[in-house]
């Protein structure tokens, strides 16, 4: 495969730049990338995790200096008002959660939209790299050990399933958010109550 071609004299260097062209602005089959890596060298999977992860985290930078400058104006014209103002609130309220949950999704989740909205919202840059790198983490870590445990082929099958199940996924991604969203009120009223 060509791609495997291009890749093979970068090394382990190959995942990091696969990632970053990725997490900019055109789409490259990362989870395929991983995957091989990882089922060719299984002793180096977290490393393979950490330089993906790090390169998703590295190219979202140029949407994000796109979104800082003009990311309100662009979006308002991809997404209609209502949805807009859902996205918007969320990353005013809960800037982290709100890109590291969609960050541990597999395509196709528009990820992009996301990355977006927080540099509209005017997230800060540290937090907004952290952020990212913590849900590829995730995201490429379970994809390691699935990798692991199945063999490559599951990437596929992976692919599959989420796009068949995209709307159950949605809804137990909202329903983790919520509850956790409960659990951290609960915890900051509990810690306002015993410090008064």
């Amino acid at each position: 495969m060509l791609l495997w071609a291009l890749l093979k004299p970068l090394g382990a260097w190959g995942i990091f730049l696969i990632a970053a062209i990725d997490g900019s602005v055109v789409g490259m089959p990362v989870d395929f990338v991983v995957g091989g890596y990882v089922y060719q060298n299984p002793g180096r999977f977290f490393f393979y995790v950490l330089l993906a992860s790090a390169g998703s985290a590295f190219g979202s930078i140029v949407i994000y200096l796109i979104g800082y400058k003009g990311g309100e104006e662009l979006l308002r014209k991809r997404i209609p008002a209502e949805r807009f103002e859902k996205i918007h609130g969320m990353f005013e309220r809960h800037p982290f959660w709100s890109l590291m949950l969609p960050a541990m999704l597999p395509p196709p989740t528009p990820f992009k939209l996301f990355v977006l909205a927080a540099a509209a919202s005017e997230m800060g840059f540290w937090k907004f790299l952290l952020a990212i790198f913590s849900g590829r983490v995730v995201r490429f870590s379970v994809l390691a050990l699935l990798i692991l445990k199945f063999g490559p082929g599951f990437v596929h099958v992976l692919g599959e399933l989420f796009r068949a199940h995209l709307y159950w996924l949605w809804i137990v991604l909202a329903a983790g958010l919520v509850v956790g969203l409960i659990f951290a009120r609960r915890r900051s009223k509990s810690k306002r109550k015993s410090s008064l």
